[in-house]
């Protein structure tokens, strides 16, 4: 299934080569519609590379080449600075208040599938922001976390373990 996909580039980012090691998964808090005013405003500071809605329709607010600013203090893989080498996706919404819809799972797997092979990536270059930012982020809940692991597993293979990818810091 193809979901919708449109582009809206936020003035939120840096056109500083981006490493695209993996993807940083979060959880916006507002909706679809109000994140996407929030990234399209300079004052706020932040942005993503991809916004998925309820209903699988993408947003595309910073293109892959690019540096988003979606992470802020960060680790992962050993080094700082998440911005520079993680896609940052995020599920329009909150996931400690929802969970996430099987169209909103699937249209990351959909956005995943296209970088997947291409980039070298495995389950182990995944994480979502309290993994990044210990003790400062909460999000993904961690069940939502664990049901896109377990899709992601699903769908292109266990290359690493779950327990590793939830592991890394």
């Amino acid at each position: 299934m193809a979901f919708r996909e449109f582009e809206r580039l936020s003035p939120n980012r840096d056109p500083a080569p981006h490493e695209r090691l993996g993807a940083l998964f979060h959880h916006s808090e507002l909706g679809f519609g109000e994140t996407i005013e929030r990234m399209l405003n300079p004052g706020s500071r932040v942005s993503y590379h991809c916004l998925i809605d309820a209903d699988g329709t993408r947003c595309t607010l910073v293109p892959d080449g690019e540096v988003a600013w979606h992470a802020g203090a960060s680790r992962f893989l050993g080094r700082d600075r998440c911005n520079d080498f993680m896609l940052g996706v995020a599920f329009a919404g909150d996931t400690d208040a929802a969970p996430l819809s099987g169209p909103q799972l699937a249209s990351a797997l959909e956005w995943l599938e296209s970088r997947w092979s291409r980039l070298g990536w495995a389950p182990d270059r995944l994480a979502d922001h309290r993994q990044v930012s210990p003790g400062r982020k909460r999000d993904l809940n961690p069940a939502q976390w664990d049901r896109l692991v377990a899709a992601v597993a699903a769908h292109f293979g266990r290359s690493s373990s779950p327990e590793r990818v939830s592991m890394l810091k």
